[in-house]
């Protein structure tokens, strides 16, 4: 990582440690992290979360335009990230088969699966109107703040939370 973005990443994630300190409320700590993000990441227009629920993902937390409801397991760059069981990273969403266009403005995106108990139960979603905005500078800063969610889920015992999703 680029010092500014590694320290950066090191202040947000800092953030978000202290904001879910003691906090095991799922969704409380999503709408946090996803105002955190939303307001600490240049040229982002969507941060949010979506849940699996019924084998499909439902809208959770997030800041941004109003976004699609329910995204179909395997469907979508979110929906690609849990059948997957991986981050998805995409330049551009345009190029991605099967992208569901929730805001127009968004150009590219990445995803990452939120693990409990060795199961995807979520993925936090960046969006971005600027072509190729995120990087693996970026995969791993974010890789961290989803890492201190999940502890908080675990009652701080995040090893098997790490196992799944690399």
């Amino acid at each position: 990582m680029t010092e500014n973005k590694q320290q950066h990443y090191a202040q947000l994630a800092q953030q978000v440690e202290a904001i879910v300190a003691g906090e095991k409320d799922l969704i409380a700590n999503m709408a946090n992290i996803s105002a955190i993000l939303y307001w600490a990441l240049e040229n982002v227009n969507w941060a949010g979360f979506y849940l699996v629920k019924d084998q499909q993902l439902v809208l959770g937390p997030f800041h941004g335009q109003p976004a699609c409801i329910r995204i179909p397991i395997g469907k979508g760059v979110c929906g690609t990230a849990v059948s997957e069981k991986s981050i998805q990273l995409i330049d551009d969403v345009h190029q991605f088969s099967g992208h569901i266009a929730c805001d127009a403005a968004s150009n590219s995106e990445i995803v990452l699966p939120i693990v409990q108990n060795k199961q995807i139960i979520a993925v936090l979603d960046i969006d971005s109107p600027d072509i190729a905005r995120f990087d693996l500078e970026d995969k791993q800063g974010l890789s961290r703040i989803v890492e201190i969610l999940q502890a908080s889920l675990c009652h701080g015992d995040d090893l098997e939370a790490k196992e799944v999703v690399k």
